[in-house]
């Protein structure tokens, strides 16, 4: 694993894990997807997500899940679980940080599809899941992307 580790630059896997207590997008790292040719599915669920209420600085915690069809790239679990760790402190609507996370995402490693779902727990008596996606423009994941927007929560 050491060898692969830094033959694909690497840094948080493996390493003693530093924790960031600001927002610290940074810290997301990718490696190749050896099977880029194949539409195949990655998820991570983050039952553990928090964040803080821009007005109140109240905790807000949520389970963030994430799925996506790899391209070139894929992100790094360890470096996606420090990036997710880094709002804790980190002040945004939930809607807000369901984005950022998806847009950052996008950003790392160009996927083929995407979607981030926020599933919060209440607050004032309201559950908010904010739901956000994106297919690669031009390509049949921008119709994936449109047709699982349209059918989402039915």
């Amino acid at each position: 694993m050491e060898d692969n580790r830094k033959a694909d630059g690497l840094q948080a896997l493996g390493a003693k894990t530093q924790y960031r207590m600001d927002y610290a997008p940074e810290v997301l790292e990718t490696f190749v997807n050896k099977h880029p040719d194949n539409d195949y599915w990655v998820q991570f669920n983050c039952p553990e997500f928090t964040s803080l209420c821009p007005i109140t600085g109240q905790p807000d915690f949520a389970e963030i899940r994430i799925s996506y069809v790899p391209g070139e790239r894929m992100v790094e679990s360890k470096s996606l679980k420090l990036y997710l760790f880094s709002f804790r402190n980190h002040g945004d609507f939930h809607e807000d940080c369901v984005n950022i996370i998806m847009k950052d995402l996008v950003k790392l490693m160009n996927p083929k599809y995407i979607e981030v779902t926020g599933i919060f727990t209440p607050r004032g008596g309201i559950s908010i899941y904010p739901y956000a996606n994106y297919g690669r423009p031009g390509t049949r994941y921008e119709q994936l992307a449109d047709t699982r927007f349209a059918r989402h929560g039915l």
